[in-house]
């Protein structure tokens, strides 16, 4: 078993790593394990509380519970995985199994900020993109697939992504093993990336 990390600010192209990483290996050979559903249950908290969650600090993931679950996984265990609403701000009674797999991505801004967490990883890549690129994909991706209006992403810019991004996610750079500058872009790169996993299985 394999398991990735892969970290990289809002809009610098993981995703589209991620999934080019996939179509090149075996059909079924890789599960994806997203930083995202790991946010902390917040259920006992009041809606108003919960809405003014900052949702790029660290302490808005269940640690404890992510690292677990990736050791199960190690371990060759399935794993019941959480699912996160942001509608509600919390965590849902729904979970996704998840059997361990040939290869094991976690994803997220986070991926390789936690010790613990990159202990248990064999590879760690950080997915990088200029600040302005950054802000394009995310002004774009926002305003249409979820109708936010410019000024308010603006403003989430300045306030919570820029200033998290700075402090948190950047310096967890000098942890990658690999630097994947441009994003999902950089054809070069992800073929050398999917030809060293291909590589190591």
């Amino acid at each position: 078993m394999l398991i990735i990390g892969i970290a990289g600010g809002t809009g610098s192209g993981k995703t589209t790593v991620v999934n080019k990483i996939v179509e090149a290996l075996p059909e079924n050979s890789v599960a994806i394990i997203p930083q995202d559903s790991y946010y902390n249950d917040q259920s006992n908290l009041p809606l108003e509380v919960r809405k003014r969650t900052n949702f790029d600090h660290p302490n808005a993931f269940d640690w404890k519970l992510f690292e677990q679950q990736i050791a199960q996984l190690k371990r060759g265990k399935a794993i019941e995985q959480p699912t996160y609403s942001y509608i509600t701000c919390t965590r849902l009674s729904e979970t996704v199994h998840v059997e361990p797999k040939d290869v094991i991505i976690i994803e997220g801004i986070m991926a390789l900020y936690d010790k613990d967490l990159r202990d248990q990883m064999d590879l760690k890549v950080f997915v990088d993109a200029g600040a302005d690129e950054r802000l394009l994909r995310v002004i774009v991706r926002d305003m249409e697939e979820r109708g936010h209006p410019l000024d308010m992403l603006i403003d989430k810019y300045r306030n919570i992504l820029k200033p998290m991004h700075d402090e948190f996610i950047e310096p967890t750079k000098q942890y990658a093993d690999i630097i994947i500058p441009n994003g999902g872009n950089n054809a070069q790169a992800v073929r050398m990336m999917q030809q060293y996993i291909k590589g190591m299985l």
